[in-house]
C-alpha cells in the first residue's frame, strides 16, 4: 500500500520509488492517472484498475498475483490508499488470503493541515470524520455531532460539495478553522477563520470554490461546551432535555434562565453526546 504524493510530485517518498520499481505490477485508482504519475519518475509499469466500482473483483485477482509469487503495489489517486480511497477492500481480501499487505508511508493533506493549523494549547487528539454524508439532513446531524465534541475535527470535501459544507459549518458559530485549499499544488491556501465567517470567504473570490478541500475544527473553548452556565442552568436544561426534543428544550431553557440561546444549545449538544458516551459504555460492559 503505496503513498503517493497529494499534488507536489517532489513529496514522493524514496521507499516509494524503490517499492514501485521493483514491483511486478501496480493496481490503482486510475490507471490514467498513475501512468502519468509513474512517467513522472521514469518509472513503467503494468497497471491494473482497481477503484470503488470493482475493488472487490479486482482485488481477488491481485490475490490470485500474489499468490504466484508476484509482487504488486497499490495506489490511490494521491495520498494514503484505505483512507477516504479505496484500498479497505483489497487490503481485508489479502488478510483473509493469509498473505501481508505492507505499509509504505506518504504525504498527507491531514497531517500537512494539521502541521499548520497554528492551535496553541492543543493537545493533538483530534477526530478524523472524513467526507460528511452528501445528503443535506445527515450531514447537519454530523455537524452537531462534532459541535459537542470538545476535540478538533479533520474533515476533507470536494469542490461541488464545499458551498453547502460551509453553510453547515456556519452554525458553530465563532469556532475557529483552519482551511486547506489545494495544499502542496501551484495554488495552495491556508486560512484561519471562524466557521460563521466560511461561507462568506469561499465568495470572496471565484477560485475559492475550486480544488481539493482539508479542514480543521478547532477543538471547542470550554465555555462552548456549556461550562459558562450555572447550576441552575443546567438543572433546568437537564429535566428540559428528559421531556421534550432538544430544540423545544432549548428555547424553554433560554427563556426560563436568562442564558444566551446558543450556550444553551451548545450546552445541551455536550449533554446529550456525554450521555450517548455513557449508554455505550454501559452497554460494553460485561454481565
Amino acid at each position: 500500500m503505496v503513498a503517493t504524493p497529494i499534488g507536489n510530485l517532489a513529496d514522493i517518498g524514496l521507499r516509494a520509488l524503490q517499492v514501485l520499481s521493483l514491483v511486478d505490477s501496480v493496481a490503482c485508482e486510475d490507471t490514467r492517472h498513475t501512468a502519468s504519475l509513474l512517467q513522472g519518475y521514469g518509472l513503467h509499469k503494468p497497471l491494473l484498475a482497481l477503484h470503488e466500482h470493482n475493488e472487490a473483483e479486482a482485488a481477488q485477482t491481485v490475490v490470485q498475483r500474489l499468490r504466484e509469487g508476484q509482487r504488486v503495489a497499490y495506489v490511490s489517486d494521491a495520498g494514503t490508499p484505505g483512507v477516504s480511497d479505496p484500498g479497505a477492500r483489497l487490503v481485508a481480501a489479502v488478510n483473509a488470503a493469509g498473505l501481508r499487505a505492507v505499509p509504505i508511508p506518504g504525504a498527507s493533506s491531514i497531517t500537512a493541515l494539521l502541521s499548520v493549523a497554528g492551535h496553541s494549547g492543543w493537545d493533538g487528539r483530534f477526530v478524523f470524520a472524513g467526507f460528511l454524508s452528501p445528503k443535506a439532513a445527515e450531514r447537519q446531524r454530523e455537524v452537531q455531532v462534532i459541535a459537542a465534541d470538545a476535540r478538533a475535527c479533520v474533515l476533507l470535501e470536494a469542490p461541488h460539495r464545499i458551498e453547502a459544507l460551509a453553510r453547515d459549518l456556519a452554525t458553530l458559530g465563532d469556532r475557529t478553522l483552519t482551511v486547506g485549499r489545494e495544499l502542496t499544488k501551484q495554488f495552495e491556501e491556508v486560512a484561519h477563520l471562524s466557521s460563521g465567517a466560511f461561507p462568506a470567504w469561499l465568495k470572496d473570490g471565484a477560485h475559492r470554490t475550486r480544488g481539493e478541500f482539508v479542514l480543521m475544527v478547532h477543538p471547542r473553548a470550554a465555555e462552548a461546551a456549556g461550562e459558562g452556565l450555572d447550576g441552575a442552568s443546567l438543572r433546568t436544561l437537564d429535566l428540559l432535555l428528559g421531556e421534550l426534543p432538544l430544540k423545544t428544550a432549548v428555547r424553554l431553557c433560554a427563556e426560563i434562565t436568562g442564558q444566551a440561546r446558543n450556550a444553551v444549545y451548545q450546552a445541551a449538544l455536550a449533554r446529550r453526546a456525554s450521555a450517548a458516551g455513557e449508554e455505550d459504555e454501559a452497554s460494553d460492559t460485561p454481565g
